[in-house]
């Protein structure tokens, strides 16, 4: 855990750099989100819609670019956590501690106290060790205390609840970046119109969300339902049956439509009280 001295001179290093890449900034904005792929077919016109990479703000992003600077300072070990200059979070609580010897065994029991009850998940370190490692730094940081999930769909292909914006927008994230650990052992899934794999995110896995390649953070998705998507998100661990209850209570409340009708914001909203790392 970094010292308050450390953050402060990590802080200054980081308002350095950004003063000194004000002039080569680039246009750039990272909207993040499960990337929802649905095949629709409706027999009347024998339509097939495509939905690929849909995020809160995708169309708005697509016409008013922000201003940010390029990546900072990325950590020495085998992790390489990158700093995202553009990326400010509520909370900053520093990039996570990367060892020569990253934990590649055993898994981290975390329970995220929600208002519509307790989600016990459990994160598996031989699934994705760099990614349990900036989960178990961000929940023991209490990054994730007080944020929403902000997202959940109902669509034929797709079925989860989206949390770990601390922006609560679909837009936030720790002020840093993981790199992909993208799973090997999916099930097929049919391909999508245009010949892209698709692999089945089986209910209960735990995954992270992301804005592309190496683009992962703090948010993450619950799947409460099998669900098709590209191998493109990280499996991290797995939702207990007593959290999927409680997901599925949530979805059966609706959803308030942001994308589409089956892609928005839970009716019943979703807040975690706080998250912790089982003793």
């Amino acid at each position: 855990m970094p010292s308050n001295e450390q953050r402060r001179q990590a802080a200054k290093r980081k308002l350095e750099r950004q003063l000194a890449r004000r002039a080569e900034r680039t246009k750039r904005r990272r909207v993040w989100g499960v990337g929802l792929t649905v095949i629709v077919v409706v027999a009347v016109v024998g339509l097939v819609y495509w939905l690929a990479n849909l995020g809160p703000e995708d169309s708005e992003a697509s016409t008013n670019p922000t201003d940010t600077e390029s990546a900072g300072e990325t950590t020495d070990g085998p992790c390489a956590y990158a700093e995202s200059a553009a990326d400010t979070p509520p909370k900053d609580v520093g990039m996570p501690e990367d060892p020569a010897e990253t934990p590649k065994t055993g898994t981290v029991k975390v329970t995220l106290k929600t208002n519509q009850g307790e989600i016990p998940v459990t994160l598996d370190r031989a699934k994705a060790p760099c990614t349990v490692q900036s989960i178990e730094h961000l929940v023991k940081e209490k990054f994730y205390d007080g944020t929403t999930c902000h997202r959940i769909t109902a669509s034929a292909g797709l079925k989860v609840l989206q949390c770990g914006d601390p922006k609560g927008d679909g837009t936030g994230g720790p002020g840093y970046s993981i790199p992909d650990e993208l799973p090997q052992d999916l099930t097929d899934a049919p391909a999508d119109p245009s010949g892209q794999p698709l692999k089945l995110y089986e209910r209960g896995m735990l995954a992270m969300a992301n804005g592309g390649p190496n683009t992962g953070g703090s948010q993450y998705f619950m799947v409460y339902d099998d669900s098709t998507l590209p191998p493109n998100y990280t499996v991290f661990g797995e939702v207990s049956e007593s959290g999927l209850k409680i997901i599925d209570k949530i979805a059966k409340a609706g959803i308030t439509p942001g994308n589409s009708p089956e892609d928005g914001a839970p009716k019943s909203p979703v807040q975690v009280e706080s998250a912790t790392v089982a003793d």
